[in-house]
């Protein structure tokens, strides 16, 4: 008996509607990460031993092994196929899931941080080059980036709340449990169906661009972290920026010689490909930064519990949900640029009003900042992605999504290092805290110019 052609789009619309569940999972897991650790920051430090400088490691190993690797990560989803890499990165994080929630010492726990960001760093670019190759089409492909991101928002807005309960009834080490029936899940789908992408076998990898890569970063984050705490003029300090400039000269120049180099920079020369690189790159700075600050700030100034301060980023992780499916149907009618300019400029308005807080502030009067930062985020995430995907061919998609990621994840290691070097001292954290909204504001309008460049009608 055949399959009569109604069977055929009912069969097509379930494998991609569970390939889209899949993939948002993969991404979903490694958002949870982001909310439910910082979350926990207080409680790991009590627990494990350390300070600001040790809690800003927990956090940053995590995106400095997600930055730098992602780029060869999505090459590697290109050569080999995305679905083989994305089932491999999945399983890397669920285990080190498990060693997190196992770690006895703060230099175990950094280290299983490390493999999970090795685990983010491969799932996500991949998990986009699967939706790119489910989904030709642009309208859907726009849906499809939408559900995918307001996937990871309900794992944002979930962390806190989640993340806080656990904590209060068994312990930090359950919020790492948590990602192990998740991994699960993902794997079965990816594996069930998700349909495997045409493998470029002759795609190479820059390993020295890649070591380079990693040390430039490490030894940037390295070096903004001793600052908070050593001083910006100490000696170590300044030689760590300056090996920290040659390595990035270094690795611009290895880039521009490889013959298929990680970061092919080629693809800079395509205006909205540059545009939403850089946009993503100065919203992660405040976004993630803030996070980091508040989670302290709740916790060690204002004393509340963990799940106290679950509570208190609810509202602001709820606003992202509705934003990302607005998001889409915002583009299909503004423009997609507009749309993520106004995003930036609705979450900067939100760092602003925050400019006040210190020691006692009431939470209600710091709520409708929260929810315009969360809602700022969740309107332009979605049109940038798919923005940038749609700016270059198919077979490229998987680096398209490293790089983009790539410049994400960096700004979320230069905002903990950063914003962590202004609040490192606690009797100083309010004015530190004032001090990263002020950088926020300023990067987040820097966005918004840099996306509205040459006009907002462009189709290149």
């Amino acid at each position: 008996m055949t399959e009569s052609a109604a069977d055929k789009d009912d069969r097509s619309r379930l494998t991609k509607s569970l390939t889209l569940a899949g993939m948002s999972l993969g991404y979903a897991v490694v958002q949870l990460d982001v909310t439910i650790v910082n979350t926990a920051l207080s409680s790991i430090g009590k627990a494990l031993g350390g300070g600001v400088p040790e809690l800003q490691w927990v956090v940053t190993v995590y995106t400095i092994a997600f930055a730098a690797l992602i780029l060869t990560a999505g090459a590697l989803g290109d050569r080999v196929g995305a679905k083989k890499t994305f089932m491999a990165g999945f399983a890397i994080f669920t285990v080190a899931s498990l060693a997190c929630a196992l770690a006895p010492t703060p230099v175990i726990l950094i280290a299983a941080r490390a493999l999970q960001g090795i685990g983010a760093a491969i799932l996500v670019p991949n998990s986009l080059a699967l939706l790119n190759h489910a989904y030709p089409n642009e309208k859907e492909r726009g849906r499809a980036v939408g559900t995918w991101a307001a996937g990871a928002s309900l794992a944002l807005m979930a962390g806190p709340f989640v993340g806080g309960g656990l904590i209060a009834i068994v312990g930090w080490r359950s919020i790492f449990f948590v990602n192990l029936p998740i991994g699960l899940a993902g794997l079965w789908l990816t594996w069930r169906w998700a349909k495997e992408t045409t493998p470029s076998p002759y795609r190479e990898f820059d390993l020295v661009g890649q070591t380079i890569a990693i040390g430039a970063l490490g030894c940037l984050a390295a070096t903004i972290i001793e600052g908070g705490t050593s001083g910006w003029g100490n000696s170590w300090v300044v030689a760590g920026f300056i090996v920290s400039a040659i390595l990035i000269a270094l690795f611009l120049l290895r880039e521009q010689h490889a013959e298929q180099p990680m970061l092919p920079l080629g693809l800079f020369k395509r205006r909205l490909f540059s545009q939403m690189s850089l946009a993503g790159l100065l919203v992660n700075v405040p976004f993630y930064g803030l996070i980091f600050v508040l989670s302290l700030y709740f916790q060690q100034v204002n004393d509340l519990s963990p799940f106290e301060t679950g509570l208190a980023f609810l509202p602001m992780m709820a606003a992202v949900f509705p934003a990302n499916l607005l998001a889409a149907r915002a583009a299909q009618r503004f423009g997609a640029l507009p749309v993520i300019a106004a995003g930036a400029l609705i979450a900067a308005a939100g760092c602003i009003g925050l400019l006040g807080i210190g020691r006692g502030t009431s939470y209600w009067a710091m709520l409708v900042q929260f929810l315009a930062m969360g809602s700022g985020l969740g309107l332009l995430v979605p049109p940038l992605t798919s923005t940038l995907l749609g700016s270059v061919e198919k077979a490229r998609s998987g680096v398209a999504a490293g790089v983009l990621n790539s410049a994400r994840q960096t700004g979320s290691v230069l905002g903990v290092a950063l914003f962590g070097s202004f609040v490192g001292q606690i009797n100083a954290f309010v004015t530190g805290a004032r001090e990263a909204l002020v950088v926020s504001t300023t990067l987040l309008v820097g966005a918004a110019i840099t996306t509205t460049v040459r006009g907002w009608s462009t189709t290149e």
